[in-house]
């Protein structure tokens, strides 16, 4: 199907579903390489070279930085644009880490790495981007403007797109947009799921340890202890948020974790509490991390004992510029036809492409993995040692990067 747009160019529009189709059995191939060799954080050395190697011999400038084994590939197109000059710039991202779980799919190309799995997608996001990077080189002379591939590890908690960013990997050229796909198995097969604004949560982790005064269990009268301190903490905040959050900007705090003692008769001296916090808009996130600090330091501060609250900052909110997603939806419903494209509510997982649409414009979107056919519900989900995906999706994922990158060099935002 083409995507039948307006154009301020004499640009004709491609029928990208075609070429999705064609790059399949190359993404299949790359994606089970880099799903049985899974690597974890900021330096995924095996993946990148799998990369490197798929997208050799192509017209492309490799750019990589020091923090991570991450790089950019920019393709420069052979006409000028609207935007004179050279045209416009629009990023492409796809993330390459796995997760520290150990895989149960028992498929022929499960990890070999004990303790290691792709377990949210990556590989597919990895190898769809590569399939879009040949097609959009195999048309490079049509293209009027530049395309930047981005392939960053260290998505799943360690800032890869941060460090990536503070390398200047972003910066010479300095995309006018920027976007992202993400598979989800328990969404219908091609499925493109999005919104406008807030997409997803901001993520900070929660540590705090109480101090009292350890002693024999039989004698709690002689001791400080922390553990119904503790647990009066939990509650707390737990009603602080439901009270006094807004439930039309949402928090969710919880407490995972309560480490303590070591005998069952000894009352222990300190209490130690992790936990994660998410919320949908970085003020409701400040006013909740000076709630965490207030509750963790008073309540204890009441019985005698001290809490010592420590915050480690995680993801901003994602946040999808309108312009952009209009552009996805637009996209979507080219390829997929009407209904293609849903409109999700936020969700409170957190993403750390949230630091590229804080850089520039831009916008995310899901895209549905589990087979036609198939209850979506029934599905293992992201993160769980059981999730596979049909792999067919990819060819909507190739798609889907090739017809919004020729959308926005093409027309951007209008």
């Amino acid at each position: 199907m083409s995507l039948d747009f307006e154009s301020t160019t004499d640009w004709a529009p491609t029928d990208w579903t075609a070429v999705g189709e064609d790059s399949l059995d190359d993404a299949i191939v790359l994606r089970r390489a880099i799903h049985a060799d899974p690597e974890v954080g900021l330096h995924c050395p095996r993946t990148s070279d799998k990369v490197k190697a798929a997208l050799a011999g192509l017209p492309l400038e490799i750019r990589e930085g020091t923090s991570t084994t991450g790089f950019v590939a920019i393709l420069r197109g052979g006409r000028g644009g609207t935007a004179g000059g050279n045209g416009r710039t629009v990023l492409l991202r796809g993330d390459m880490d796995a997760l520290p779980m150990q895989e149960e799919t028992g498929l022929p190309f499960a990890s070999k790495i004990d303790g290691a799995m792709h377990a949210c997608g990556h590989d597919s996001h990895t190898a769809m981007l590569v399939g879009a990077a040949k097609a959009l080189c195999a048309r490079r002379d049509e293209l009027p403007g530049t395309v930047v591939f981005m392939f960053q590890p260290g998505e799943e908690g360690h800032h890869g797109a941060r460090h990536m960013i503070a390398d200047g990997l972003l910066d010479s050229p300095l995309p006018e947009a920027g976007f992202a796909l993400h598979i989800s198995p328990n969404m219908p097969m091609g499925h493109v799921v999005s919104r406008a604004g807030t997409l997803m949560a901001s993520t900070d982790t929660l540590r705090a340890t109480i101090t009292g005064r350890g002693g024999h269990a039989a004698m709690p009268h002689d001791c400080l202890d922390p553990l119904p301190i503790a647990c009066e903490i939990v509650t707390a905040l737990q009603t602080y948020v439901a009270r006094q959050v807004a439930v039309t900007d949402p928090a969710v705090l919880s407490i995972t974790k309560l480490n303590a003692g070591s005998a069952h008769n000894v009352i222990p001296s300190t209490v130690e509490m992790l936990g994660t916090m998410r919320t949908l808009s970085e003020r409701t996130r400040e006013q909740v991390r000076a709630a965490f600090i207030r509750m963790v330091e008073g309540i204890a501060a009441a019985h005698g004992a001290v809490g010592t609250p420590t915050i480690e900052e995680g993801y901003p909110v994602t946040v999808n510029d309108e312009r952009a997603t209009d552009l996805m939806k637009a996209c979507a419903t080219a390829i997929g036809g009407e209904g293609a494209y849903q409109v999700m509510p936020p969700m409170m997982g957190a993403e750390d492409f949230s630091y590229v649409l804080q850089k520039l414009p831009g916008a995310m979107a899901f895209i549905g993995a589990a087979p036609k056919g198939s209850d979506p519900r029934t599905h293992p989900p992201l993160h769980n040692t059981k999730m596979t995906i049909d792999e067919r999706v990819m060819a909507h994922g190739i798609a889907m990067h090739c017809a919004v990158a020729e959308r926005f060099l093409a027309n951007g935002f209008d």
